[in-house]
């Protein structure tokens, strides 16, 4: 291995933020379990806090989660802990992903900040005719109640945001079916939930994914975005794709967002930002195309912002450049854009 291919490597050590064990131990004293006792069992910390940069790892995780299942009696622990997990313990993602402007804003926000949360896996929204797959990849082997609990604060969220009786079209789990039967993640889910897949898989009906959200406010989860980019920088300094996307956005309004200046932020030879982000299949044309797009939908969708404002923030030099950008993002100007039904 390279030294460039090494340093890439160093971040595929995962970790989950600490404050997801902030809800197992409500969800412990919820059922008269002491959770002093379950974390030193389980060889955890009690120092737990949502400050980001307050790690586990996915092996303490287990651990917890083992020994949870074991004390409870309860093979369905997974889908308990969802019920406590709120989105401080999640930090700015949990407030940027409660903000979101329609479900499918909100899958993609996942998308884009999920290794804040966790390095276990990566999220891919994949749109389908007449649905959205909101796919989890896994990148390392993790438990079943950790598969459980991820799905169904997804879900748990959607209902807050949304309706309370929102379900999916159909759950697809990794691991497989438990002895007990698929009877709770039925009742959980409210649909069909299926076993023994490659990916752990949400599917949702793709008209309801795009209604408006009553408690939208692009505002808030454009602020909450910026800051979980820079905390996703600071966990994951050996990832240049998550640098090399906070050093855009810190260089966009300037109107000098070019690789060199982004490599030189970095102590980078253009040559070597080149070759590191081409390991992760990308480039620095296309993050900037992508930061640009993300931040613009975000930014039209705050009517205090004009869009001559919009125009500058984002680097471009007027605003037919940037009209003729969003439409090639969107299918719309950003006047339609802000406008909905238009």
């Amino acid at each position: 291995m390279n030294a460039s291919a090494a340093s890439e490597s160093v971040d595929r050590r995962p970790t989950t933020i600490a404050g997801y064990a902030v809800a197992m131990r409500k969800a412990l004293e919820d059922r008269g379990v002491d959770p002093v006792r379950v974390f030193r069992a389980a060889g955890v910390s009690q120092e737990l806090s949502n400050d980001p940069l307050n790690r586990l790892s996915i092996d303490e995780v287990t651990r917890l989660f083992r020994v949870c299942v074991e004390v409870t009696h309860d093979p369905y622990f997974g889908l308990v802990v969802a019920k406590f997990l709120h989105a401080s313990n999640l930090h700015a993602l949990g407030h940027a992903l409660l903000a979101s402007t329609s479900l499918l804003d909100f899958c993609r926000r996942l998308e884009r900040y999920f290794r804040l949360a966790s390095q276990v896996a990566t999220i891919e929204v994949v749109e389908r005719p007449g649905e959205v797959a909101l796919v989890t990849h896994p990148l390392f082997d993790a438990c079943a109640e950790t598969e459980d609990a991820w799905l169904a604060i997804v879900v748990r969220f959607m209902r807050e945001m949304f309706k309370r009786d929102y379900r999916p079209i159909y759950v697809q789990f990794r691991h497989e079916r438990p002895p007990g039967g698929a009877g709770p993640y039925e009742r959980y889910f409210g649909c069909k939930v299926d076993f023994g897949n490659a990916d752990a898989t949400l599917v949702f009906d793709r008209a309801e994914m795009d209604r408006p959200l009553p408690g939208a406010c692009p505002e808030i989860a454009q602020a909450n975005d910026q800051l979980a980019a820079t905390y996703l920088a600071k966990i994951e300094r050996s990832d240049t794709v998550a640098m090399v996307r906070s050093t855009i956005v810190g260089l966009l309004s300037t109107g000098d967002c070019t690789r060199q200046r982004v490599a030189d932020a970095l102590h980078l030879s253009e040559a070597t930002l080149q070759q590191r982000l081409a390991q992760r299949n990308t480039s620095f044309q296309a993050l900037l195309d992508e930061t640009r797009r993300e931040l613009a939908c975000n930014y039209v969708q705050q009517a205090s912002m004009s869009v001559t404002e919009i125009t500058f923030l984002l680097g471009f030099t007027d605003v037919s450049n940037f009209t003729r950008a969003f439409k090639r993002w969107t299918g719309k100007s950003p006047t339609s854009y802000r406008k909905p039904g238009l």
